[in-house]
């Protein structure tokens, strides 16, 4: 169990530990354990008891002990977690993260699973807070996208604000967002356009996929919620701010493509609402984190 006064607090970058999240545990268990670890099971006496920590080995930004405290509770109940640094902590080499007590079996079974999440759901949350403080005092908001790892979506945009970062829509169901491939189908955007107005009965926010300058003109004219300026150069970026300015639209402008750490800053600094970085996670490396056992 995770221990009372140690929870994870109800807050919208906490990790939900919900339905879908138990069952990608237990998935995960399966895949690791099988017909069972036999390691453990022929070198560790079953009332054998320990106490445990996962520690971190670099400096990042947590995210998912929440996730690795449940894997224990799949286990086995008598496992007691107590959580020292919450989703969002920053941590340091050597900063305890959690500590594990409970029978010595189920916490080395649980070691590498339990890992797995809060390394990379870390790894998320850490890249995430690097381009956050990159575009700090701008007012420029940092998104995630839908490139995210099938079945993880929840929990890497938990990551994500876990990080400080932004989600973009969840999924397919809760924006409209018209992109090349429609407006190829569909025969213009002008066509795609009136075919979502004559159908939005949701009332969903509306974003165009924008690639230049004249573009960018016929979206203005759309007056949707939102532009999605994909691989502009930084000056076209300017300019499309200033255009829009000019124009005295209300629609949002989110930045997208190409959109690294050296660059998010002077992206920002032209003005638009969002930066859109599907690095965030797909690309992110796991932080690195660590289960050492007392005495070890």
């Amino acid at each position: 169990m995770i221990e009372p006064g140690a929870t994870l607090a109800a807050r919208p970058d906490v990790i939900p530990i919900d339905d879908a999240t138990l069952g990608l545990i237990d998935l995960a268990i399966e895949e690791d354990r099988g017909a069972g670890d036999w390691t453990t099971r022929w070198t560790v006496p079953a009332r054998t008891r320990a106490r445990a920590r996962i520690v971190a080995k670099q400096r990042g930004v947590i995210a998912g002990v929440g996730i690795a405290a449940a894997v224990y509770q799949r286990l086995d109940h008598r496992v007691k977690c107590r959580i020292l640094c919450p989703d969002g902590s920053n941590v340091a080499p050597g900063d305890v993260v959690c500590t594990v007590t409970g029978p010595a079996r189920a916490i080395l079974t649980g070691e590498r699973v339990a890992l797995n999440f809060a390394q990379r759901l870390s790894g998320v949350a850490t890249l995430t807070r690097r381009y956050v403080e990159a575009v700090a005092g701008t007012g420029c908001l940092i998104l995630d996208t839908r490139k995210t790892t099938p079945g993880w979506r929840s929990l890497e945009k938990a990551a994500v604000r876990a990080g400080g970062g932004t989600n973009h829509r969840a999924g397919l169901f809760d924006m409209v967002l018209v992109k090349d491939n429609h407006k190829a189908v569909a025969g213009s955007l002008a066509s795609a356009l009136a075919r979502v107005r004559d159908q939005n009965s949701r009332m969903l926010p509306v974003c165009v996929e924008v690639h230049s300058l004249d573009e960018l003109d016929a979206a203005l004219e759309a007056a949707v919620d939102r532009i999605l300026l994909d691989n502009l150069s930084t000056a076209e970026l300017t300019v499309a701010v200033q255009r829009a300015r000019d124009r005295g639209s209300r629609a949002k402008l989110e930045a997208s493509g190409n959109m690294t750490l050296d660059r998010v800053s002077e992206v920002a600094a032209a003005g638009v609402d969002y930066i859109s970085v599907g690095a965030l996670t797909h690309s992110a490396p796991a932080l690195d984190l660590s289960l050492q056992f007392a005495g070890g």
